[in-house]
């Protein structure tokens, strides 16, 4: 192999998300697993007793599909269940009941900064049980927990468009919000019940891939991603094939660890499930379940942008939660009518001056309306204050002054330290823009 060979990096990322619908994928046992006394949560078929037979959740069915049509994928008119064998002790059944050849949603795409990343299939599966590892009578063993046994499960899988740790991140953080605004999921990572996975080479003409599991936070899947990229060149550049594994991510090590020679799909021996008759969707079907979707956050943000004049990086934090966004776009619309400017506003609710909760969006104009007329706007002041600010904070000037434009708001914030709160916002800006040798925002 050449060392001087020039790799190309291909990560294709892997999301399992938890639906959080009141009973399992395909019993009546209740879903909500979390806190729950082992084993509580069980009955014959989600502990693959002889005889019981699997009943297909029709809620978790149905969002699935709202999830594959929110990132723009082709809901199929047919689709069928599939056992995947193996053995494992959180598996009771020996196979697990999930999707192979005719998902629920293929084809779709969620754009990134770095380029569109496209989504190959989004199927639903149930999930398995939970392996507890512990001390008992000082002895290590391994318990398991099979409340989470049959819970629905998302599989969301991506082609390998990823190119570094930073897009895969962001791919991820993307995909947790519009699922969120779908209110299928609480996607909490650290409840488990968004679970990411990244399948990682320098080149699918290598024959190889390495699988990372355990990536339980958004930070985890960046730097996963950039050690494995780092661990794989070294090797290739030393003449050697990175092994076609699974591996872990360690945090406490900063770095990934083998778990298991990777499987194929061979290796699983997927036959339709015999149990489950094969679905068939209508037309009519179909556009009911598009024209459930809500207003997603890509859109949101762009029409903050174009009709409120909401600066980006304020428009983004509104659109980051879907009740966040809708009590901003209230608060819009009733300012407009005192002479509120929509990215006054936004300003306010993103630096979180306002206590938001329980408050409606009259009674916050009005509260504004007072401290407006209470605001400090004699520029004789407001220069004093900018003055010493400028002084403590020499680098924050360097920095605005190189391009970073960010670093004004370190100054407006000292300058609000300064006034107690009392300078007018949207005047010290201005001026600061000003003596900095800036535009006006």
């Amino acid at each position: 192999m050449k060392k001087d060979k020039t790799y190309k990096p291909t990560i294709g990322i892997e999301v399992h998300v938890e639906l959080k619908t009141k009973s399992k994928m395909f019993c009546g046992c209740p879903a909500d697993h979390f806190g729950a006394s082992a084993n509580t949560n069980t009955c014959p078929v989600c502990l693959g007793l002889p005889g019981a037979l699997p009943v297909p959740n029709v809620k978790a069915i149905r969002w699935t599909q709202l999830i594959g049509l929110a990132l723009h994928c082709k809901a199929e008119r047919e689709s069928k269940f599939d056992r995947k064998h193996y053995f494992y002790p959180d598996l009771p059944k020996g196979y697990q009941i999930s999707q192979y050849d005719e998902p629920l949603c293929t084809d779709g795409y969620l754009e990134t900064t770095e380029g569109k990343v496209r989504i190959t299939r989004v199927h639903l599966e149930e999930d398995t049980g939970k392996l507890l590892h512990t001390t008992l009578e000082g002895e290590d063993v391994t318990l398991v927990d099979f409340n989470r046994s049959g819970v629905p499960l998302v599989e969301i899988v991506t082609e390998p468009d990823v190119k570094t740790g930073t897009q895969a991140k962001e791919f991820c953080e993307r995909l947790q919000r519009i699922v969120r605004y779908l209110a299928v999921s609480d996607c909490d990572m650290e409840k488990g019940s968004m679970r990411l996975e990244a399948n990682i080479s320098l080149g699918l003409d290598l024959g190889y891939k390495v699988e990372v599991k355990n990536l339980n936070s958004f930070n985890f899947v960046g730097r996963a991603i950039d050690y494995e990229l780092q661990r794989q060149e070294k090797l290739l550049a030393a003449g050697k094939l990175p092994r076609q594994e699974t591996r872990g991510w360690s945090e406490k090590q900063q770095k990934t660890e083998t778990q298991r020679y990777k499987e194929t799909a061979a290796d699983y021996r997927y036959f339709p499930e015999p149990d489950i008759p094969p679905m068939r969707f209508t037309s009519e079907e179909l556009a009911g379940r598009r024209a459930e979707l809500p207003e997603l956050p890509d859109m949101l943000e762009s029409r903050f942008l174009k009709d409120f004049k909401v600066e980006p990086k304020y428009a983004q934090v509104l659109v980051s939660d879907s009740r966040l966004a809708e009590v901003a776009e209230a608060v819009f619309m009733e300012g407009k009518k005192h002479g509120f400017a929509p990215n006054a506003l936004a300003i306010i609710i993103v630096n979180k001056k306002i206590n938001l909760k329980n408050r409606t969006p009259k009674s916050l104009i009005e509260i504004l309306k007072k401290q407006k007329s209470e605001k400090v706007q004699d520029k004789a002041m407001l220069n004093r204050w900018i003055t010493e600010a400028i002084s403590s904070l020499p680098q924050a000037v360097v920095d605005y002054q190189k391009g970073k434009t960010q670093a004004i708001e370190v100054l407006i914030g000292k300058v609000m330290q300064l006034s107690s709160g009392r300078a007018d916002a949207i005047l010290l800006k201005a001026i600061l823009h000003k003596r900095l040798g800036g535009k006006r925002a």
